[in-house]
């Protein structure tokens, strides 16, 4: 019996509770709606409480809370047998209880789950609403009881169409970005793949040829097989320098993804981005705190700026990196307010400034200072400004390097 109540109660995948599920929302969103059932319990006021409507009530509300969770636990395909169920039960009950109508009003607002085209939608409602009068009419229902049922469910129907447009809408966009990002991943792992390939394929090819050409000679020529050695190693370390040089760039790509990313999160909230062209390289740590702090500013920008548009300015002058962040929204925010403490921190970490300029109700204006070191290669050390690698590919002879 457990097993057939958990079946008979398990979200279908294509029902709406399954679809609000993988919104990340309740599954109990749904259960919203059954505030409106209040009219059930508030028909009576008007023509007085009785022991008939109580026992009507007592019987046929729960048949009405199971038939409304199937509506929404069944797959789209069958949910329209529980809408229909709602609505006959309406049908059967208003001669004697009033309050089924706001049954069948659930029963035509439910028939939408089942993705009926809005003008095939629409006749089925009007089917169902003139049967409804009829039925309303022959019973002697009064006029003013029963002319608001059409309205309601014709509203109603026509609300809930167009939420479904723009969830749909909403789920496609979803898809697109994500489908942005999968290729955008996947072109950089084969990007990645084919830098390494051109890399190391050969390199490696040529340190394990002069290996075992050193070994071979190592009995017969021992100082011929130690300049093998040598020049095996000097190999090795020209490839070091090479690895360690693509992955700065690869590293060096996280600003740019960042702001591809905040122009996806704004463009969600409705907040225009215009940006600069980014610098053509940066420092690794300047890359990566920058990365950081666009990413805590456009977060603040989506959650409390109330903004429409926004602007990112990248540029280098007099070795100086200047960045500003910039909205038009409500302002007002203190300096020490809506995360620029960390900000300021990782701004004070690469030996910058932060200036923050936010009046009241004329957006608010982040300009960024950080000084930028120049180096002849990312990898060299602070204390003497060499690098045994790239020495040691400096030294690697002509037709070693052309081997490469």
């Amino acid at each position: 019996m457990r097993n057939t109540i958990r079946a008979w109660f398990t979200p279908a995948p294509d029902s709406p509770v399954a679809y609000a599920m993988r919104q990340g929302k309740s599954p109990w969103t749904n259960a919203v709606h059954l505030l409106w059932s209040l009219w059930i319990f508030v028909t009576p006021l008007f023509d007085g409480f009785s022991t008939r409507w109580v026992v009507l009530t007592l019987v046929s509300y729960p048949v009405f809370l199971l038939l409304y969770v199937k509506c929404c636990v069944s797959s789209r395909r069958v949910s329209y047998r529980y809408a229909l169920m709602l609505v006959a039960l309406a049908f059967g009950l208003m001669p004697w209880y009033p309050s089924a109508l706001s049954y069948f009003v659930y029963g035509c607002v439910m028939l939408q789950g089942c993705r009926l085209s809005l003008r095939t939608y629409m006749v089925v409602l009007l089917a169902l609403n003139i049967a409804c009068l009829l039925e309303a009419w022959l019973l002697h229902y009064p006029w003013q009881a029963v002319v608001w049922i059409p309205l309601t469910t014709f509203t109603i129907g026509l609300v809930i169409n167009a939420e479904r447009i723009s969830s749909g809408k909403d789920a496609e966009l979803r898809l697109s970005h994500d489908e942005v990002r999968r290729l955008a991943a996947t072109a950089e792992r084969e990007r990645i793949g084919r830098d390494l390939h051109d890399l190391l394929g050969h390199t490696l090819s040529l340190i394990t040829l002069k290996l075992e050409l050193s070994r071979k000679l190592f009995d017969r020529d021992s100082e011929a097989a130690r300049r093998e050695m040598e020049e095996a190693e000097k190999v090795a370390r020209h490839a070091l320098a090479e690895v360690r040089a693509a992955v700065s760039g690869i590293r060096a790509t996280d600003l740019a993804a960042e702001l591809a990313a905040a122009r996806l999160m704004l463009e969600s909230s409705a907040v225009a981005l215009d940006s600069d062209v980014l610098p053509p390289s940066l420092p690794v740590d300047v890359e990566r705190g920058l990365a950081l702090i666009l990413r805590e500013a456009v977060t603040n920008i989506a959650r409390h700026a109330r903004a429409t548009h926004a602007r990112v300015s990248i540029v280098v002058v007099d070795r100086v990196l200047r960045l500003c962040i910039e909205d038009n929204g409500r302002g007002g925010v203190g300096s020490n307010g809506n995360g620029l403490n960390g900000m300021r921190e990782r701004v004070c970490a690469l030996g910058g400034s932060l200036e923050v300029d936010s009046p009241p109700g004329h957006g608010t204006r982040l300009h960024i200072h950080v000084p930028l070191r120049i180096r002849t290669n990312p990898w060299e050390r602070e204390s003497d400004g060499t690098d045994d690698n790239a020495a040691a590919a400096s030294t690697l002879p002509p037709l070693e390097r052309r081997a490469v």
